[in-house]
């Protein structure tokens, strides 16, 4: 039976925009919160990177106790002049109040809180939304390149006098990136040179995360010859295959078979990547566990923990050198008829991933002489054993 999914609590989310203002990376508060990255970045998305004001009750309106002894009296047949005597409101409020949810025979206070917090929204409508004439203006100097700050400074020197036609950058980025107020075509968002599809925190930040810097790597000129030449088996190379939504498949390619492992990964940090990773290995033999060639990315920056627990010493290859990871990358292209760009890995389980791996590993292979990928590693396995 499929794990039912399980919502964030108004405290949680809370607690999602909190870390999102203060700079937190989206792999950072979903490990805080226990849910994937991909999760934290729909939410962040759907509100264009900007935290939703927070709603509050009026003090005016029925409160959820005063509802509760609505829903006594009426169950006890009181009437709802008695019930308004005892709460110090109006009959009339109380009486609407019952009959707006069902009656005296299916009045619950939960049921009437909740449908009385629905009714409340009342989104109102934007600067933009309510004039024409500003949102053609801002949306042509968009499809302009303007920036949203030059738009807003522009305005206020040559609408000066014009109130009604000047709206500040916040609210055009709010317009462009929240989908859901119908203002701005979300094609103009494509005109903004961050190419964002959300705000981000100004106090966001890469300090200290040692952006490709790899601490203690070892080079790839100082791998062994017999991992060159493909002349023995074990030697492989790893890379990060990108979906939508933040969600990432590790791939692994043995270099001298072109056998391949697909690896389910919750996030893109070190953490997540250097254990499932790991994890994988570790399912191999000790003479297929020689050397593993990754790129400069920061996912395998935990290089010697993986080292100490896989037995398997990593060599990175110099930056913005991706062919020297030649056999990773053609076999990357190939995943792309089962993984096509713009598609999210979120769904996929690892006995997925598994799944299609057998499948690529079970097709000929015109550099093998047509011999499968599982078939050369298996025969170069069993005269090596």
């Amino acid at each position: 039976m499929a794990r039912r999914r399980r919502n964030l609590t108004p405290a949680e989310r809370a607690e999602l925009w909190r870390r999102w203002k203060e700079g937190q990376s989206l792999s950072d508060i979903g490990r805080a919160l226990g849910k994937h990255a991909a999760t934290v970045y729909a939410i962040v998305v759907a509100h264009g990177g900007i935290p939703p004001a927070p709603r509050h009750r009026a003090s005016r309106v029925l409160s959820f106790a005063e509802r509760e002894e609505i829903s006594r009296g009426a169950s006890a047949g009181l009437s709802c002049r008695t019930i308004a005597d005892t709460l110090g409101r109006a009959p009339s409020t109380v009486a609407r109040e019952i009959e707006r949810n069902g009656g005296r025979e299916c009045y619950r206070a939960s049921a009437a809180d909740a449908n009385a917090w629905r009714r409340a929204r009342r989104p109102k409508l934007t600067k933009l939304g309510g004039n024409a004439a500003l949102q053609q203006l801002v949306a042509e100097k968009l499809a302009l390149d303007w920036s949203p700050e030059q738009i807003s400074g522009w305005l206020r020197r040559e609408r000066a006098d014009q109130p009604h036609m000047q709206v500040s950058h916040e609210t055009i980025y709010k317009s462009l990136f929240i989908q859901a107020r119908g203002v701005l075509k979300k094609e103009l968002r494509d005109h903004l040179r961050s190419g964002r599809r959300a705000r981000r925190s100004s106090r966001a930040t890469t300090a200290g995360q040692q952006r490709g810097c790899i601490v203690g790597g070892v080079s790839i000129r100082e791998r062994p010859p017999e991992a060159e030449d493909r002349a023995l088996p074990g030697h492989w190379e790893g890379d990060l295959l990108t979906g939508t939504n933040t969600s990432h498949i590790a791939t692994l390619v043995e270099r001298h078979s072109r056998f391949t492992m697909l690896v389910k990964v919750d996030g893109k940090d070190t953490a997540n990547v250097v254990a499932a990773v790991a994890r994988q290995v570790r399912t191999l033999p000790l003479e297929l566990r020689k050397s593993l060639t990754w790129d400069r990315g920061t996912e395998m920056a935990h290089h010697k923990q993986f080292t100490l627990a896989t037995n398997l010493k990593v060599y990175f290859c110099d930056p913005q050198s991706p062919w020297q990871r030649g056999t990773n990358e053609n076999t990357n292209r190939l995943l792309r008829q089962y993984f096509p760009k713009g598609m999210s890995f979120a769904g996929y389980s690892q006995n997925d991933l598994d799944a299609v791996a057998l499948r690529l590993n079970q097709r000929p292979r015109k550099t093998l002489g047509f011999e499968t990928p599982a078939g050369r590693l298996d025969r170069i396995v069993a005269m090596t054993g």
